[in-house]
């Protein structure tokens, strides 16, 4: 009975003195598991943001006041890897995973859907051997994963394309030769800027250029002042194509290309005031003095030429030659027809005849220049649509009932064509023309002679010879 007791306290301590056993890996392998599903949850519901970020960005770019830095794909960052399909967990090293890419050898077909055009790419951790079972009930959920990511991979794909490199929205065009970028520069912070002609490349760049040149005389001949913005993007629209037209290339217009150009309208605007300034005070003999004499005669003469607008007139003390004042013709001449190569002589066809909005665009411009001296002392006004866009549109109803009064007689044509020719002839638009045609022109006379020596040179050879 002793001895049985013995044993059975001896097992006992041996018992209680054995080492404990370590834990288990399920308990690891679970809390793996769970991290890692939380992990892609987390990825899915940031993907999901930004694909809906991306839509609203797509759907209304002009909502937002600049490109967004969220929607940017890694492709400045991560070049070597722009085409691959998937990224596959490596089972070499369980410390730290390492990631085999698998590249597909070409680019991926189009998908119709936009998806976000970030590359996305989701690595699963290493499994160890005791989390088969978890990982095998995982496959689904993961096969979704790589579905969306091998989607993610097509858009960069698309986007990446040796015609539209380095951009989010690409320019379409008609073919594979003829498709150009603009390459947006970057600040140091990594932000974009605000796009400018020189951030396009060279075929980009003279579309642009040539658009530019035909949207400002669009502006000035249909809206001075637009009574809203859909009417400026309408005449953008036509700007853009008739350029792409004169390029020979058939180029898309990007929301960014329409606000490159409808920042030309305040521009002309502006430019003809300034070019305006200085020939009204010298026109009507205002004089910049700290005089109170001349100051009350500045302030005097600007009032009298506002009454009744009779700076529009030749003679503005006996109000006569309504609208056939010298001022009218010098603005259109500095403005538009200074030499050859002005706007007005390359497109012509927008200014023959001259419109009646130039002309009202024009006798705005003069009135604002007017204004700067109500106060005797020159001020500087803005010649805007909100302080002027009345003024003018008030010239333009003038012009209009003129017109109206005067049908029989039709007065208002006979204006627009003199101020039209004037215009070109001070441009030496008549002068280039008619020395083209005659003077530089070789005669079918020359030609002739030309044949006689060659023949008498050859006789004179053929004799030398024989002697």
């Amino acid at each position: 009975m002793a001895t049985s007791r013995k044993v059975a306290s001896k097992h006992a301590k041996s018992k209680d003195t054995q080492p404990a056993q370590p834990p288990t890996r399920t308990a690891i392998s679970e809390s793996q598991h769970v991290t890692h599903r939380q992990e892609n949850k987390e990825k899915k519901l940031e993907k999901q943001k930004k694909k809906a970020l991306r839509a609203a960005y797509e759907a209304d770019p002009d909502g937002f006041e600049q490109e967004l830095s969220e929607l940017h794909s890694d492709i400045d960052r991560e070049e070597e890897t722009m085409f691959s399909d998937r990224d596959m967990p490596s089972k070499l090293s369980r410390s730290k995973p390492k990631v085999l890419t698998y590249s597909a050898g070409k680019i991926p077909p189009v998908l119709h859907n936009t998806s976000a055009t970030r590359k996305a790419t989701t690595t699963a951790p290493t499994p160890s051997p005791s989390d088969d079972k978890s990982t095998d009930s995982d496959s689904q959920p993961e096969a979704q994963v790589d579905h969306t990511d091998e989607e993610d991979n097509n858009d960069i794909a698309e986007e990446l394309s040796p015609i539209a490199q380095r951009t989010k929205r690409p320019l379409d065009v008609t073919s594979d030769d003829a498709m150009v970028l603009p390459k947006i520069k970057k600040n140091l912070d990594g932000s974009r800027q605000c796009m400018k002609a020189s951030d396009f490349n060279d075929v980009s760049k003279e579309i642009l250029v040539t658009a530019i040149s035909i949207f400002r005389c669009l502006i000035v001949t249909h809206a001075p002042f637009p009574d809203n913005i859909a009417v400026e993007t309408k005449l953008a629209q036509v700007a853009w194509h008739e350029a792409c037209q004169i390029k020979g290339i058939n180029v898309k217009l990007m929301p960014s290309g329409v606000k490159m150009l409808l920042t030309h309208t305040s521009q002309v605007c502006g430019e003809l005031k300034t070019k305006m300034c200085s020939l009204t005070a010298s026109f009507f003999g205002f004089w910049t003095s700290n005089s109170n004499n001349m100051i009350r005669q500045n302030r005097d003469l600007a009032e009298f030429l506002k009454d009744g607008a009779v700076f529009a007139f030749k003679d503005w003390e006996s109000k006569s030659g309504i609208y056939k004042t010298e001022l009218l013709q010098l603005g259109i001449n500095v403005m538009w027809f200074a030499n050859r190569h002005d706007k007005g002589v390359i497109h012509h066809k927008y200014f023959d005849p001259m419109p009646v909005e130039v002309i009202a665009l024009v006798l705005t411009a003069i009135e604002c220049c007017i204004d700067e001296w109500l106060q005797g002392l020159k001020e500087d006004i803005k010649f805007t649509s909100a302080t002027y866009g009345i003024v003018y549109h008030g010239h333009l109803g003038s012009l209009q009932h003129f017109d109206d009064h005067t049908a029989p007689y039709k007065l208002l044509e006979r204006i627009h064509t003199n101020l039209h020719d004037l215009a070109r002839f001070h441009a030496g638009v008549d002068t280039l023309t008619s020395t083209s045609s005659s003077a530089s022109r070789i005669s079918d006379a020359a030609f002739k002679d030309a044949i006689r020596e060659y023949q008498l040179e050859e006789q004179d050879d053929v004799e030398a010879s024989e002697s």
